[in-house]
């Protein structure tokens, strides 16, 4: 009877675990989201997250189009991979330890975006909330050195279909599930709520930038602030249980 009570209790906080991840995984996307709708809207239409539509922008801009500017583009797509870089020399040095939700590297990856959040958030008050194109180049690419180190941590994750800084493989795996509908239930539901949380994510920065720029970059800054604390309260949690 015990043991069976204890494996009860132990898949009843393997569920629990893996739903706090998929909030923490819906937050990301939120921050994501708000942070291409502000990026595109207030630094000159270039993505900071969403690499596909930067590449888009590049090619338009090496044939001629003067809008966005290539300089702009490849501070963004550079910046995008050496977050990637970073993420994963610091997930994969040392021995790995595995978590309740993930790898306590991956809330340290994560915690390491956070200062480049912070970078942003210092640069963008310094200018009112209105900075000039000649910044543009420097925040794209501080901003899209945190979505490189949020998705180099979350890709870590190998969880089927989850990005938090794209919608298109979310996408692609919502629409084979239907293949599979009575087998798929909990993926697809992660999924739905992922993009929808990227939605909202950029009608929320959208809205914060039109009405109150000055904190438009403070929502994503607290948000991932927030996934952070949360992850480590968790870390520590199981620790001291584990103690």
């Amino acid at each position: 009877m015990s043991s069976i009570t204890t494996t009860t209790g132990s898949i009843e906080r393997q569920v629990s675990n893996a739903g706090v991840r998929n909030r923490l995984f819906e937050a990301l996307t939120l921050s994501s989201g708000a942070i291409d709708s502000i990026s595109f809207l207030g630094l000159g239409k270039v993505f900071t997250a969403f690499m596909t539509g930067n590449v888009a922008f590049l090619g338009m801009g090496i044939a001629g189009n003067t809008m966005p500017r290539v300089v702009s583009v490849l501070a963004s797509m550079i910046a995008f991979a050496v977050g990637i870089y970073l993420a994963t020399i610091i997930q994969s040095s040392g021995e790995e330890k595995s978590g309740v939700i993930w790898s306590p590297r991956t809330t340290v990856v994560l915690g390491v975006s956070l200062l480049a959040h912070l970078g942003f958030v210092a640069i963008w008050f310094a200018n009112s909330g209105r900075p000039d194109a000649s910044l543009f180049p420097i925040l794209l690419a501080v901003w899209a050195l945190a979505m490189g180190l949020q998705s180099g941590a979350v890709r870590k994750l190998h969880v089927e279909g989850i990005f938090t800084t794209a919608a298109t493989g979310t996408l692609m795996v919502l629409a084979s599930d239907v293949v599979n509908w009575k087998k798929t239930v909990d993926e697809r539901r992660r999924a739905r709520f992922v993009l929808l949380s990227l939605c909202i994510g950029a009608t929320a920065g959208a809205y914060l930038f039109f009405h109150a720029p000055i904190f438009a970059p403070v929502l994503p800054l607290v948000i991932t602030a927030g996934v952070v604390l949360t992850a480590a309260r968790v870390h520590w949690s199981s620790e001291a249980q584990e103690a």
